[in-house]
């Protein structure tokens, strides 16, 4: 009987490379979905040998996309939205939450995955305040001067940024002055929403996300930076924080009282939604 890898290899498009994992398939097998190959469940899985619960990382991350989603589309009147790293299709995205609230909301989604940008054709065709573009969201000249992202966004207007789960996948030093030169190019008024791996600095919880960092540093995808409070703050400069600041993703305006025991993992991802004043 064919290997999983032999059985996929049958019906893999040329244009996708399954010799190395990518970050948007990681992140959905990580959401359990059906995107994803054998090399990036590889990763998965050696995460959850030191982190059973491992998967609640991007269920976290999610979640906190869609509820900053909801208070900016509810609170702001922002109808402008810019989401790097938009990663593969779920059932709650981006332009889901915030079309349902604000119709006339306009999306562009940047990504740079040969399998997000197929997909994204689909994406297209719900409607037509929704936009696709392929770009290094590390390389932020490239989305700023984007010509379909200056055709639908108006940057003399405010707007959303959104660096949900990307920044952390940058592994040099430079992760504050990327963020800076976003943020810079945005107009008054303008909100940035961002969540990234999160060393806590206690004994408790330090260990294991830096036990994480090193697997997935090492693993076939290779990115994964677990970054301290200090670090995070830095991408955050000259940005007003909205209550409660920065915080754990589960914490940030929760749908509900938190009832269950949290897991070692939700302590290792934070995320926070600032105001450009």
């Amino acid at each position: 009987m064919p290997s999983a890898e032999a059985r996929e290899s049958d019906v893999v498009p040329p244009y996708i490379d399954i010799s190395k994992a990518s970050v948007a398939r990681v992140y959905d097998a990580f959401l359990n979905g059906k995107d994803n190959y054998e090399i990036d469940r590889e990763v998965l899985r050696r995460i959850q040998q030191v982190a059973p619960e491992a998967t609640q990382l991007g269920w976290d991350n999610r979640e906190f996309l869609i509820r900053a989603s909801r208070f900016i589309a509810s609170q702001t009147g922002i109808t402008q939205y810019l989401d790097c790293g938009s990663g593969l299709p779920t059932a709650e995205n981006t332009h889901h939450v915030v079309q349902r609230i604000q119709p006339d909301a306009r999306v562009v989604y940047v990504d740079n995955d040969p399998v997000v940008l197929a997909h994204g054709r689909a994406l297209l065709e719900e409607n037509d305040r929704t936009h696709l573009v392929g770009a290094d969201i590390f390389e932020p000249r490239q989305v700023l001067e984007n010509e379909t992202v200056r055709k639908y966004l108006d940057f003399t207007e405010p707007m959303a940024l959104y660096q949900c789960g990307t920044i952390h996948h940058y592994t040099g030093d430079r992760y504050a002055e990327i963020m800076k030169e976003y943020i810079d190019a945005l107009p008054s008024g303008s909100y940035v929403a961002l969540s990234h791996f999160y060393d806590p600095e206690t004994p408790e919880h330090s260990a294991l996300a830096r036990k994480m960092e090193e697997i997935f540093i090492h693993s076939p995808m290779g990115s994964g930076s677990f970054r301290t409070r200090a670090q995070i703050e830095s991408m955050l400069a000259g940005l007003e924080l909205v209550e409660p600041g920065l915080v754990l993703c589960s914490d940030w305006w929760p749908d509900g009282p938190n009832v269950k025991p949290r897991s070692s993992v939700q302590y290792c991802i934070a995320g926070a939604v600032g105001r450009k004043p």
